[in-house]
């Protein structure tokens, strides 16, 4: 029956994709990117910035090498950490977002109103894992300067290169010509023409999935039977109840479907050794409360916190979560559905004991979110999805993938050894027990009321009230590079 299955999926998601393709290629969304002639002056020099290696200590590292546009602006390798530093031999400490569907984030907050109406006020906001940058600018500096990234010995260092570069004179007749005469102020410029690049460019925010056909009932848009029962599945609170973080309703200046509500969770993804830092047992990345700004004891309460992302594209990504530890969209959907009925295949065994939230010092395990899926269900019980769900809900997310690289999403993905402990044999008898007593256990139930929160969730079409465009927000509040000094627009960054 699995491989009947997967052949069927196979073909009809083939069938699928190239109706995506040929639909979205008719569709006015698709954009293959701005043109330079478009963007603004400071945007154009972000632009080459982006690409340009040479402003690395290594000559080998740019912010394109990262976060590749032929891979959604995020990695193009599975490593959980990209290499980087003088040598091209220092690792990082984190896995490499994608960049696209950044342009709505508002800054960091501790206490920030949750998007959705509903959710208490909690952390949301920022840039980076932790959100300690508040601006794409603010962002862009960390990579530039870090030791194990581009490396840079200070600002200087990178303002002599821009000077020598072949863009130099663009540069100035975007930020004046005695530009370079002020240190501080061209380094600064350089993070903003970076920040108006990734604002006015199309390609980081192309909405061109499928998804986006379907919400604006265009052609091309209709949902298979397995992607719509996936995004029920999505938005059922006792099931995958992915809408309550990833939020898709409207937001923050008119946005809407970003799937994502910008607060930060703690779920305790297990510890991954493939992570040099990891190798000291006393080290643990904690997330927010990791960031100087937020120091212990006062920040315990933000201990093991991490971003919500974007599920955008999600379908193509090789490594997810902060420590890249899952290899696989499936694998992810696993452990939020055995994380806590079958714990010992996502954490180590010590002398018959199950190493739970192994990357979570004890004593900050309060902060770990009690949110079904991951409600803290004994172990042993019945998890809250079937694998026949799983296979549903990942459907549904593949038609996130945006049409310029929705060609790199696998057509029938594998079900492998559940978590990173599990040997096949042992995945089947738990899949079959899953299913009998799930089977048992959903018979006779009555379906419960949508939760106040689905108002903001993925149901879209002609009766679709929150599937407001977000391209239309984006063109309404749509401005260019705003100089230093000069007051912000209404919706924009500075």
């Amino acid at each position: 029956m699995g491989t009947v299955r997967r052949l069927t999926r196979l073909t009809v998601s083939a069938w699928v994709a190239a109706t995506v393709v040929f639909a979205a290629t008719e569709s006015s969304r698709l954009r293959a990117g701005t043109p330079a002639q478009q963007l603004s002056l400071p945007a154009q020099v972000g632009a080459r910035i982006f690409v340009d290696k040479s402003l690395s200590a290594s000559g080998q590292l740019a912010c394109a090498t990262c976060h590749d546009p032929a891979h959604a602006y995020g990695p193009s390798n599975d490593l959980a950490v990209q290499l980087g530093g003088p040598d091209m031999s220092l690792p990082g400490t984190r896995a490499v977002p994608s960049l696209r569907y950044k342009d709505f984030t508002q800054p960091y907050a501790d206490v920030a109103v949750n998007p959705d109406g509903v959710s208490a006020p909690g952390p949301g906001g920022g840039f980076t894992w932790d959100g300690r940058a508040d601006t794409l600018a603010a962002q862009a500096q960390i990579p530039l300067l870090a030791p194990n990234e581009m490396a840079n010995a200070s600002p200087a260092d990178v303002v002599n290169k821009l000077q020598r570069s072949a863009y130099a004179d663009l540069f100035r007749a975007a930020f004046g010509s005695d530009v370079f005469s002020d240190t501080a102020q061209a380094f600064q410029s350089a993070l903003d023409a970076l920040q108006a690049y990734q604002l006015e460019d199309d390609d980081f925010h192309p909405y061109s999935s499928k998804f986006d056909l379907y919400a604006d009932n265009k052609i091309g848009g209709t949902l298979t039977a397995s992607e719509e029962r996936g995004r029920e599945i999505f938005d059922d609170p006792n099931r995958g109840n992915c809408f309550a973080c990833h939020y898709a309703g409207a937001a923050a200046n008119g946005s809407s479907q970003l799937f994502t509500d910008f607060s930060f969770e703690a779920i305790s993804v297990p510890r991954n050794a493939d992570i040099p830092a990891n190798a000291d047992p006393t080290y643990f990345d904690m997330g927010i409360c990791s960031r100087p700004d937020h120091p212990l004891p006062d920040s315990a309460p933000f201990c093991g916190m991490f971003k919500t992302p974007t599920l955008r594209n999600v379908a193509i990504r090789k490594v997810f979560f902060h420590n890249g530890k899952m290899k696989s969209l499936h694998q992810v959907l696993e452990f939020y559905n055995t994380r806590d009925t079958h714990p010992e295949l996502w954490y180590p065994t010590v002398n018959g004991v199950v190493q739970k939230f192994d990357d979570l010092p004890a004593q900050y395990q309060a902060n770990i979110d009690p949110q079904l899926p991951l409600d803290g269900r004994a172990a042993g019980s019945p998890p809250p999805m079937s694998e026949q769900d799983l296979v549903d809900l990942e459907a549904f997310l593949d038609t996130l993938t945006d049409a310029d690289v929705a060609n790199q999403v696998s057509s029938a993905p594998a079900v492998p050894a559940l978590g990173t402990n599990g040997s096949a044999v042992r995945t089947l008898m738990l899949m079959l027990l899953t299913v009998g007593l799930l089977s048992v256990t959903r018979w006779g139930a009555s379906r419960v009321g949508r939760d106040p929160r689905q108002l903001g969730s993925t149901s879209g079409g002609a009766n679709r009230p929150c599937m407001v465009s977000t391209r239309a927000a984006r063109s309404a509040l749509r401005t260019r590079y705003v100089r230093p000094g000069s007051p912000p627009r209404p919706g924009r960054l500075a």
